[in-house]
């Protein structure tokens, strides 16, 4: 049965196929044939078959393929026929197939090779090579990421060519935050380019878990105590007790003193630092009489604009974006920030009732300056275009419960509140998180006895939260379900100040402790201990920069004698400088104590003396 079967099969589809390939005397276009011989054209499709070990003679599916590629102005033509000249059945292996010894199969399994060389023989123009402009393939092939780029283009060649057009690969480049702004025609090939990126990444992770990489500490001894520091992208500024200024460039490793107003006056005493802040662009800060400087991190060491506070400046803050100067003494909120025209304008925001604990000046791009200030249990939104006579937007103001940190992004702001008497009851001190278009409340979350010292909206991934706390936790919530997601024991001293990106979490704490938490496992990967409390973390994908700045600017035998221009290191501070992305196997990130050899006599930067250095020992 299933010999006649296999037989009346064979039969019907041969009718079927010779009905299909009987050609007329023109083309398939309706062009006169090549091929004049009535006897090619009427050839059947097993007659075909026996023929097909004759290199000489063209298989008759062939000229078809030629036919209807005819006129095609595709740019893949090449491709194709290139493709179809690999998919020819070489007569070598026919040969080798026929001198074989006859193995003896189940008639099931002879019907199903049968079928599937019977296929192979009808689809010898596979589906890819239809009749498709390039620019709607590219089009098509625009929808895949890189994964199913990269199958595509073990398709066939024709497949290759459009899953690895650069304007593909340019689009994943910069989609995955490579390379932001750049060009096509700025790299020549820009999946090596992701590839390079990625593996770039992957290491500079691995280094990160490991702390594999180079320590560098930024020092000024002449600036006596360390008062305040900042930093943005590859610029550090800080703040001395001495009066001093000092800028180090990272990325080039240049350093800058940049000049001070009483330094050009010549005023002594000079007062002491209590602010700085960097950006871009700008460098600012403000010191204990009331004065503000402000230098262009572009243009010079000369301060470019410069203003007098009648009292002691309390808050200052800079715009990530844009030259945009916020302070407060007392309870004046004032901006600066220049005009069309670069000329620097001072402005009073407000005076509000109370001092001003602090002030942050809304990131994002706009026509005009916003300004969120707060003082004791109110929080206040001002925008530069507001008018005295008319009153400020307060969307936070509960009598009782004193906001102790804030936080704001282009569209919400994170306030940390401290529960007070009755209000402990409802579950102690909570976050929570406002729109400043609407000025309403949108989400609660939090539920702690003690304080909230700080908390990152800015610096977190999309719709997490990170907070610290003086219960000596650390906690991520997540935005969009109000829930806790990550709650660590970080420093028995409390938390000092937090930032987290997508999987990891650095903390400082009061005690002076670093510390670096894988966030999906909550576990410690490494820590760092140094003298006096963590004051300020910041990091990107590659570098860490932290300060341990001490609570006490005038300690007692902070000096040996009197007229001594330096303080004792244990009392200065510290800024540490972490880069991940260097090669710790080279030279270069190797300690100097451990590079010594018998012939220094000294290492390292205290003059210690090495009896035996073992590190470096030459043969006899």
């Amino acid at each position: 049965m299933d010999d006649d079967e296999l037989s009346a099969f064979r039969e019907s589809w041969k009718h079927e196929l010779e009905k299909k390939t009987t050609t007329k005397d023109e083309g398939y276009f309706g062009e006169p044939s090549n091929d004049r011989s009535s006897s090619n054209q009427n050839a059947s499709f097993w007659e075909k078959q026996q023929t097909k070990s004759r290199p000489k003679e063209q298989p008759q599916y062939l000229s078809i393929a030629e036919g209807l590629l005819e006129g095609r102005t595709s740019p893949l033509l090449d491709r194709i026929e290139e493709e179809r000249t690999r998919r020819k059945r070489a007569p070598e292996s026919e040969a080798l197939h026929k001198s074989a010894p006859p193995k003896k199969v189940s008639s099931c399994n002879k019907l199903l090779d049968q079928f599937l060389q019977d296929l192979n023989e009808v689809n010898e123009i596979p589906f890819f090579d239809a009749e498709l402009p390039y620019e709607l393939a590219l089009k098509i092939f625009n929808f895949l990421d890189r994964t199913d780029l990269g199958r595509c283009a073990q398709v066939s060649k024709s497949w290759k060519v459009l899953a690895e057009d650069e304007v593909l690969w340019h689009r994943l480049c910069l989609g995955e935050g490579y390379h932001s702004g750049a060009n096509v025609s700025d790299s020549p090939c820009w999946k090596s380019m992701l590839r390079d990126c990625r593996n770039n990444e992957n290491v500079v992770k691995s280094n990160w878990k490991n702390r594999v990489g180079s320590i560098c500490n930024l020092q000024y001894e002449l600036g006596k105590v360390l008062c305040d520091v900042s930093s943005c992208g590859g610029l550090v500024i800080a703040g001395y007790t001495s009066g001093d200024v000092r800028l180090w460039d990272t990325l080039h490793w240049d350093t800058s003193y940049l000049r001070t107003t009483h330094s050009i006056r010549n005023e002594s005493p000079a007062p002491h630092i209590s602010h700085v802040h960097v950006n871009k662009t700008i460098a600012t800060a403000a010191y204990e009489n009331g004065c503000v400087d402000v230098w262009s991190t572009e243009t010079g060491l000369e301060p470019i604009h410069q203003y007098q506070h009648l009292q002691r400046v309390h808050a200052l803050d800079l715009s990530p974006d844009c030259p945009a100067l916020a302070s407060a003494s007392g309870p004046e909120v004032w901006l600066d920030a220049p005009d069309e025209r670069g000329y620097w304008r001072s402005q009073c925001l407000i005076q509000l009732p109370k001092p001003v604990d602090g002030v942050l000046v809304v990131p994002g791009r706009r026509d005009f300056h916003l300004v969120t200030a707060w003082a004791g249990e109110s929080v206040y939104l001002l925008d530069s275009r507001w008018k005295k006579v008319e009153e400020p937007n307060v969307f936070h103001s509960v009598y009782g419960h004193p906001v102790t940190c804030v936080d704001v992004t282009a569209s919400r702001a994170a306030l940390g509140v401290k529960s007070c008497g009755w209000g402990m009851n409802d579950g102690g001190n909570k976050i929570q998180l406002y729109s400043l278009e609407t000025s309403q409340s949108e989400l609660t979350v939090g539920n702690s006895a003690g304080d909230f010292t700080c908390v990152n909206l800015r610096d977190s991934p999309p719709h997490l939260l990170v907070c610290g706390n003086k219960d000596r936790r650390v906690r991520v919530f997540d935005l969009r379900t109000g829930s806790s997601v990550v709650s660590l024991y970080a420093h028995h001293m409390g938390v000092t100040t937090v930032q987290a990106d997508d999987w990891k979490i650095v903390s400082g704490g009061a005690e002076g402790l670093v510390s670096v938490w894988e966030m999906r496992i909550g576990a410690k990967l490494w820590e760092m201990h140094n003298r006096h409390p963590v004051r300020h973390v910041k990091f990107n994908s590659s570098t860490l920069v932290t300060a341990n700045i001490p609570d006490e600017k005038s300690p007692r035998g902070a000096c040996i004698t009197d007229d001594d221009l330096t303080a004792h290191r244990r009392h200065r501070g510290l800024i540490c400088h972490y880069d991940f992305s260097m090669d710790s196997s080279t030279q270069d990130h190797i300690l100097p104590i451990c590079r010594s050899n018998y012939i220094d006599s000294s290492g390292y930067n205290y003059n210690i003396g090495l009896a035996m250095p073992y590190d470096i020992l030459h043969s006899p």
